[in-house]
Formats: C-alpha cells, structure tokens, sequence
C-alpha cells in the first residue's frame, strides 16, 4: 500500500482506540488491520479486522488448567470491529504451517500497535513465505467460488475470490505478502476488478450478481486459477519454513524474558 492509501484508513479509523481494544487482552506484540480495509475495498459500513498476537504470561502455561491460546473481543463502541489473536507461540507454529492468512496480518502495513518483538517476528517471517502456502490461497479460492454458486451471489464474494487469487500468484512469483488488490492489479490490469471495487467501495458490496456477470467473471477466474497453479510449479520457494529453528529460540527467549522481568 501506498503511503496515501494507508494515510486514507487512518482518516477513517481511531488507530487510539483499536489499540486500547487490543489491550484488553493479554499483553499484545503487536496487532495490524486485515479484511477489507487492507484488501483495499471497504465500504463506509465495512466491520474492522484487528488481528495480531499476544503473550501469555508464563504462568498461565505452568498452572493446571491450560490458556485459551486464541481470543476474541468484540468492540461495538465506534465501530464494528472485533480482535482476534493467537498467542506468540501458536502464532508461530501457524507461520511454519505455510498459513497464508497470518503472514497477511503478520505483514500488513496497517499497524495499530507494534513492539520489538513484532520487529524481530518480521524478519523471521521471510523465512516462513514458502511454496506449499499455495494451497492456503487455492483452498480459499474454492471456497469463495463455491460460494459464488450458490444462491444470491454479491459483489463482496467475487472480489474476495479475485483478491486470493492475485495474492497467491504474486506470492507464487515474488516470495512477496500482499494483500491489497488495487497495487496487485497494478500488475494484472483486470479493468473488471477495477470496476467491481469501486460498485463495493460505494456501498455496493451486497448487490447481487447478475447472470452476465457470473459468466463474464467465471471465465476470468478459471485464467488465474490456472495461472496460480502455473506460478506454484515455477516457484523456487523453499518446501519448508527456513526459520523454523529461530522462531523456537524467538518464542522461548521472548516468554522467558518476560517470566524473569516479572518475576513469574
């Protein structure tokens, strides 16, 4: 994203207050935008993604009882918004696990709140982009085009399958996480996807799909599907994680650190 495009989600969002939201929670590393905003398609009524990761404090991991390892805090109060996170170690076992969807967040360029931590997870994250993530954004695709056969389609479902589609090929291609798809269409140059992000932009996202345009888009999305699959044979990403090893130390150190500064 553009430092415009980024400055525009912050005009509109309390960058404040979602941090205050994701401090409700245990200790947060760090918490960035997903879903729509940072697709680069949302509507004036779009619900706000926050995700990230936390800490938990290691005695929540010695006691009896073991630590919920995911939360979700809804917040109403402004906007729609909901905080979804993994703790650090969770999260790291999902960025080895060739997930797609964490390293989105992990790399998003809004950030509400970061931390040291959240720098050195960065840079271990180039080490988790790897070719068999392809099936993260082929399985998502299906999914989406399932949807978009079923009854009362809308322009929010095509757009999702176009935006998976772009970020694997890219992904694919680069070894690079992006996620918003006006600056990926900036490599494809599908007018159609200008079109229908500007109808869901304008409120439109829960038009219905005309018959000509499931036609028009089937056609269309069958090309990159072949064209991902394409990409993911040419690929020269690694199989596994390289950095495997340096998250375990990452995590061990970070939850030790933190034991011994607070005497836990």
């Amino acid at each position: 994203m553009t430092p415009e495009q980024v400055a525009e989600v912050w005009a509109v969002l309390d960058r404040d207050h979602l941090a205050a939201v994701a401090h409700k929670g245990p200790e947060p590393v760090f918490a960035t935008i997903s879903g729509a905003h940072l697709y680069g398609f949302a509507s004036p009524d779009s619900d706000v993604d926050l995700r990230g990761a936390f800490l938990l404090p290691a005695r929540a991991l010695l006691g009896l009882n073991p630590p919920a390892e995911t939360i979700t805090i809804e917040d109403k109060s402004t906007v729609d918004l909901d905080w979804v996170a993994h703790d650090i170690r969770k999260f790291a076992r999902m960025m080895v696990g060739h997930n797609g969807y964490v390293l989105e967040q992990l790399f998003s360029p809004l950030v509400v709140l970061s931390t040291p931590a959240h720098e050195e997870l960065l840079e271990l994250g180039k080490g988790c982009i790897t070719r068999p993530t392809v099936k993260h954004y082929q399985g998502f695709a299906r999914g989406r085009r399932q949807r978009l056969a079923e009854p009362e389609p809308t322009v929010k479902h095509l757009l999702y399958a176009y935006r998976v589609l772009l970020t694997g090929i890219h992904l694919m291609r680069t070894g690079q996480v992006v996620a918003n798809l006006g600056d990926l269409n900036e490599e494809f140059s599908i007018k159609e996807i200008e079109e229908l992000v500007a109808r869901k932009r304008a409120g439109a996202e829960k038009m219905r799909l005309t018959e000509r345009d499931l036609t028009q888009h089937t056609v269309l999305l069958d090309r990159l599907e072949a064209t991902l699959q394409q990409a993911h044979e040419a690929s020269r990403l690694p199989d596994e994680a390289t950095s495997t090893a340096a998250l375990d130390d990452f995590v061990v150190r970070l939850r030790l650190a933190t034991a011994v500064g607070r005497g836990q």
